[in-house]
């Protein structure tokens, strides 16, 4: 693989015992012996250090336990480990939890921002990227892809705390010339995805024979991209990207939910009696598509696992790995999922 233009050797990832945290830390450990990987994570709900475990003992990695709110407290890790680049993925990122507790999803995503974005100016203006999502961009009709230059339209405080952060990110590059990167993904799925999310929600669901809840009528579409995809295009942009740009990325893997489930429950050998319509999400965007032709063309990434493959893959390791689970869903989650899935 190529060492592009920028060549990490101390990397800070926020949120990296999170889902596409723990992908990421694991893809750059697998891939370069000559990068150390810095894991700060607050470990709330969505963290958990059982998705590194595998990578728990390697002297490349460290793990330190911190708020990303905590300025003063990141900027002494980041000189104490020598770090070059940080990649922040924390955030607090389920679009029903931030309809019914939207503080702290401000709290996080912009206020930690902000933190991460000072403490990469007071140690040497730091490469930065910062993990984006489509879900800025706001609601497409039937036609049509978000480009980068699509203006930010968020419908959910979710989406607005994200344009928020990706704005402020903007402005420290603009401003202080802080060689900022920001990426604007469509809907990841995947191994060690934490069960509020639809794919890995409906598996667990399958599994056991539960209703499995469908707002509306189904008919809302997403774009799907497997994990691991994206953790390949997050280190091209980090090497090989340029400061200030925007970049989306996107699986090319457009889907109603309705047929996401109805798939799931085909794999699983399944009934699709189980589909169970619930009321509609305030605010719940019809489709988003992206058009991921800039990183396409400008650093030769595109996607290689199709959505079927990807499907397949991830079942297959949820029920593989029913222990880790059984934990989640059983453990500080379970008041939470109940409450949120019960259609009420």
């Amino acid at each position: 693989m190529s060492s592009g233009d920028f060549s990490p050797k101390a990397v800070l990832v926020t949120g990296g015992a999170g889902f596409i945290g723990s992908n990421f830390v694991r893809f750059v450990l697998s891939n370069w012996d000559d990068v150390r990987v810095i894991n700060l994570d607050g470990l709330t709900y969505a963290g958990n250090l059982e998705n590194l475990a595998d990578v728990a003992g390697d002297p490349r990695y460290t793990l330190e336990k911190l708020d990303i709110c905590e300025t003063e407290a990141v900027i002494e890790i980041c000189r104490k480990h020598g770090v070059d680049s940080i990649i922040h993925f924390a955030a607090e990122s389920h679009v029903d939890r931030s309809i019914v507790g939207p503080r702290e999803f401000v709290r996080t995503n912009v206020d930690g921002t902000l933190s991460l974005l000072q403490a990469a100016r007071s140690c040497g203006d730091l490469r930065f990227l910062q993990i984006g999502t489509d879900e800025v961009y706001g609601s497409l009709g039937p036609t049509g892809q978000f480009t980068e230059t699509t203006p930010l339209d968020p419908h959910s405080p979710y989406s607005a705390s994200k344009a928020a952060a990706d704005h402020l990110v903007s402005a420290f590059g603009t401003t202080y010339g802080l060689p900022v990167l920001i990426t604007r993904c469509s809907n990841n799925y995947g191994p060690y995805q934490f069960p509020e999310k639809m794919i890995p929600l409906m598996i667990n669901n399958a599994r056991q024979d539960k209703p499995l809840p469908v707002y509306g009528d189904g008919a809302n579409v997403r774009d799907w991209i497997y994990v691991e995809d994206h953790c390949r295009a997050l280190w091209t942009v980090l090497i090989n990207g340029q400061p200030g740009r925007v970049y989306n990325i996107g699986g090319n893997s457009e889907r109603a939910n309705l047929d996401v489930v109805k798939t799931i429950l085909r794999h699983l050998g399944k009934p699709e009696s189980l589909i169970t319509f619930v009321k509609d999400r305030p605010g719940h965007d019809f489709r988003y598509a992206i058009d991921s032709s800039r990183i396409h063309k400008e650093l030769g990434w595109e996607p290689a696992v199709d959505f079927d493959t990807g499907l397949k893959h991830t079942i297959q390791w949820y029920l593989n790995h029913l222990d880790w689970l059984d934990h989640i869903v059983t453990g500080a989650y379970q008041k939470y999922y109940e409450e949120m899935y019960a259609g009420r």
